[in-house]
């Protein structure tokens, strides 16, 4: 890490940074952009940071080639130059880029599992779900989902992406029988709690060097995390806590 960027009370670490991208962890509960809510958002904040840090006046590029879900945290790429933004797209779109994600699920998962199913999103509600046989508009998700820790009937799984479709991951571990801890609108989640999901990793070619970049990020230790201290972030004094309790 080299920096942080601090901005509207938001602490954003900055995990990798050069003349063409901008790597960051995104804290939970940020939106990626702006949206209805008006609440501050991460792409504002960190074109505000490139200007300051270095001193370029007007409207600062940079490109935004994937996203997370605003209760999501965890590591995002960002494009300082057009043409980096064009070929990071490129590698998203081909499915190149290596996602992967921690997540606490309700119940337990005892092997690494593939996950495939037909997804449909309605774009009116927002809302992901299997699709009928035949319904327009259904796209292939798939995943998987490898068993790290099983403790007080909950697992801790490091997921793989094979498709980019919106909430897969809460979808389709909700349709295996093993919803996210936490999650709201898929999982019965209750008030108050965060969803566990994190993306603690993300591998891509440099955009003009060609060479491999791998960040990583890890989730603080806090709601469901407490449950799973050897993969949370030691960067807080939640982590000296003998006891963890959710």
């Amino acid at each position: 890490m080299t920096d942080c960027v601090r901005d509207a009370g938001w602490t954003i670490p900055v995990l990798y940074e050069d003349n063409h991208l901008l790597c960051v962890e995104k804290p939970a509960n940020l939106p990626v952009q702006a949206d209805s809510s008006l609440d501050r958002d991460l792409l504002s904040i960190l074109r505000d940071y490139i200007g300051r840090r270095y001193e370029k006046p007007g409207r600062v590029y940079l490109g935004l080639v994937h996203r997370l879900d605003r209760p999501v945290g965890g590591a995002m790429v960002f494009a300082r130059t057009s043409k980096a933004a064009a070929r990071l797209s490129a590698q998203f779109a081909a499915h190149t880029v290596q996602k992967r994600y921690y997540a606490v699920l309700q119940g337990e998962l005892r092997a690494e599992t593939r996950l495939e199913n037909l997804l449909v999103s309605d774009e009116r509600t927002g809302m992901t779900r299997e699709a009928r046989p035949g319904e327009a508009g259904a796209k292939k998700a798939a995943l998987v989902s490898t068993p790290l820790l099983v403790r007080d009937g909950l697992t801790l799984a490091d997921v793989r992406l094979e498709t980019g479709r919106r909430h897969q991951i809460r979808v389709q571990h909700l349709l295996a029988g093993l919803p996210l801890w936490g999650d709201a609108r898929y999982g019965g989640g209750r008030p108050g709690q965060q969803i566990a999901l994190w993306a603690h990793s993300l591998t891509f070619e440099h955009p003009t060097l060609k060479t491999p970049v791998a960040i990583e990020s890890l989730p603080p230790p806090e709601g469901a995390w407490r449950k799973f201290p050897e993969y949370a972030s030691k960067n807080s004094p939640e982590y000296a806590k003998e006891r963890f309790d959710v």
